[in-house]
């Protein structure tokens, strides 16, 4: 750990915010909701009680308010893993790092982190509507594999297994997927009895990482049937999204506890989506702010 972190390391902006999230130390509570839409940052915020901050920057809208007497921060991400470096680096630096000293702080702050997102369903079990808790995440975009320490935080039995499965030994071409778990003790209290729980793979994009296919041909044709059928243990590939495996790995590499809650849109096996989902998400939500 770096004993002094450089203005070109941690960006401070004059208003003493950090840098892309225009965040002040005292906006962030223990308790983060992680969304990807900015627009449904409002929707998390329409069940607090009362609010204390609202700021807005690029893709990044944050409010902190309370609910049921629980101080809470709901933070827009935008879409990818790439953009949760950024959120996840500066929630923890804001928690962690004093910025008058550019130090770490002697005793650090471990934040409860759940995102709410949407995702496409890969199993007959995750129709349209379906809530899923990610007990393990799949990284496909490669973010972990930058930071010291991942092996220490990845389950690198279930990497080897799933590497085999899709064929990938010795491949030049595809990042190395690291797989994550959820902090056991949120998945128990937020997924409870009525989530199904499973396998999320995390995709660096929509189209061909997902096995969609416009106009571009994919490499791997048979690419989603391998993941499908892939099992490990009593644990089954449930739903593609594009951010859990940041969220979990980054935050066990930090010591915060971490967890992602989809709601299935779209069912690639029945070939159906629901775009109109925006309706019942928030069914969702309520259910994640009553039990974070």
């Amino acid at each position: 750990m770096k004993p002094f972190f450089s203005p070109s390391e941690l960006i401070i902006n004059p208003d003493g915010s950090v840098f892309h999230l225009h965040l002040l130390p005292e906006h962030l509570a223990d308790k983060v909701i992680l969304v990807g839409d900015p627009g449904r940052v409002a929707t998390v915020a329409a069940h607090f009680d009362s609010r204390e901050c609202d700021v807005q920057s690029r893709e990044f809208h944050t409010i902190t308010g309370t609910y049921a007497g629980k101080r809470i921060t709901v933070v827009s991400t935008g879409i990818g893993c790439d953009n949760i470096d950024i959120v996840l680096n500066e929630i923890d630096a804001l928690a962690n790092i004093d910025f008058a000293s550019r130090t770490v702080k002697p005793t650090l702050r471990s934040l409860e982190i759940v995102r709410i997102g949407t995702c496409g369903g890969l199993q007959p079990e995750t129709p349209e509507g379906t809530f899923v808790a990610s007990v393990k995440s799949i990284g496909f975009d490669g973010l972990l594999n930058f930071y010291a320490g991942r092996d220490s935080v990845c389950d690198l039995r279930l990497e080897q297994q799933f590497v085999a499965a899709m064929g990938w030994q010795g491949s030049i071409c595809i990042s190395h997927p690291y797989c994550v778990s959820a902090d056991d003790e949120l998945i128990s209290r937020i997924a409870s009895t009525d989530m199904v729980r499973g396998i999320t793979v995390a995709c660096g994009g929509f189209f061909g990482p997902q096995g969609r296919e416009l106009r571009l041909p994919l490499a791997d044709p048979e690419q989603n049937a391998k993941i499908e059928a892939f099992r490990y243990g009593d644990l089954k590939v449930t739903n593609f999204e594009m951010e859990s495996s940041a969220v979990a790995g980054l935050s066990r590499l930090m010591g915060h506890k971490a967890l992602t809650c989809c709601m299935v849109i779209a069912n690639r096996l029945a070939g159906r989506a629901n775009p109109n989902y925006k309706n019942t998400i928030d069914t969702l939500i309520a259910t994640v702010l009553d039990r974070i």
